[in-house]
């Protein structure tokens, strides 16, 4: 008779064995991630454990191995371009990542479980161990690269590529001149241009210089020793992440028909009109195709990232700091996963 008196207690463990595993099923699965409560300085960011995000009928998720850091970065996590930016808090930042996907949605027909990808999510994310992306924001990663490369390259090279190529529809024979040719955005711009059989003229300070060399530039510029106006003229076009002194200083150097680019400005419309040229204020998009051609350039060995700093998520405020400077050579980059292994 014993045995009938146990009977309810091992049915009522059972059953609570039963409601703990739906309990824990039922809960999100997790995920390490930097994350911003607040709008501010970079020191507003917290390491720290968020849901993993779940892909929609258009997206995919990916889990992130590598994400580049921008000197944009501190404006978006400032919030004082929320409304235009289309940001909101809780914000994670990373808006470059190279990394694999893990899972797609009803509707994406161009990615599948498995491809190594690299792009920009429009709305970052990538400072975590997943994030979610449209197919239009990735592309298959180039092989020739790793992960942290391919995650140096993402804003950029699309940034460089949509200026020179959209806007500029620069050609073989045509000169520009690059401000900043050290930087994220001016290293890959030197490259491209180079590749489109351009004439590249450059600036950068004494310490880069040796890069500038590096990267083929036909005529290196130390702007702390000579003033560009002094030693060019008659260009096709202008890129200039600077603003201010040296935008302004860059039209009377543009032949007329020619074009003026800031990434930070409006060209003035006056100084514009006066001199006959044209000019564009440069704002980037993720797109797969440029991302596409992009990587088919890399893996042809005419353009090469220059990753110069490799930090864990867990240093991001510091990588953060770093990159606000505007004086970082090349790119620094979070490594967040280890490579994959083939």
């Amino acid at each position: 008779m014993q045995i009938f008196h146990r009977i309810p207690v091992i049915l009522g463990f059972a059953i609570s064995i039963v409601f703990c595993h739906a309990a824990r099923t039922d809960e999100k699965p997790m995920m390490k991630a930097v994350v911003a409560h607040e709008y501010g300085a970079p020191e507003v960011l917290k390491f720290e454990e968020v849901p993993r995000p779940e892909p929609k009928e258009d997206e995919a998720l990916v889990r992130v191995i590598a994400s580049g850091v921008n000197p944009a970065d501190p404006l978006t996590l400032s919030g004082k371009y929320a409304r235009e930016f289309g940001t909101h808090l809780p914000l994670i930042p990373g808006y470059e990542i190279a990394g694999v996907v893990k899972k797609t949605g009803a509707n994406v027909t161009k990615l599948k479980v498995g491809d190594a990808v690299y792009g920009y999510p429009t709305f970052g994310g990538g400072w975590a161990n997943y994030v979610t992306v449209k197919e239009w924001e990735v592309a298959a990663k180039p092989k020739s690269l790793n992960f942290v490369e391919a995650a140096s390259v993402p804003m950029g090279a699309l940034t460089a590529w949509q200026a020179l190529v959209d806007v500029a529809k620069l050609q073989a024979g045509q000169t520009i001149l690059i401000h900043g040719g050290s930087g994220g955005v001016g290293s890959f711009a030197v490259q491209i241009a180079k590749a489109r059989g351009a004439r590249v003229i450059a600036t950068a300070s004494t310490a880069n210089q040796d890069l500038l060399r590096q990267l083929g530039v036909g005529v290196a510029i130390d702007y702390t020793k000579t003033r560009f106006e002094d030693v060019t003229k008659d260009v096709d076009a202008v890129l200039d992440p600077v603003g201010k002194e040296t935008l302004a200083r860059s039209y009377d150097v543009v032949k007329k028909g020619g074009v003026v680019m800031s990434l930070v400005a409006r060209p003035d419309p006056v100084e514009l009109k006066k001199r006959g040229i044209h000019g564009a204020g440069i704002s980037v998009h993720p797109d797969a195709d440029d991302l596409t051609e992009i990587a088919h350039l890399i893996d042809a060995g005419k353009i090469k990232p220059i990753v110069t700093q490799v930090s864990p998520l867990s240093e991001a405020i510091a990588a953060q700091r770093q990159a606000a400077t505007h004086h970082t050579r090349g790119k620094v980059v979070l490594r967040i996963a280890d490579e994959p292994k083939n």
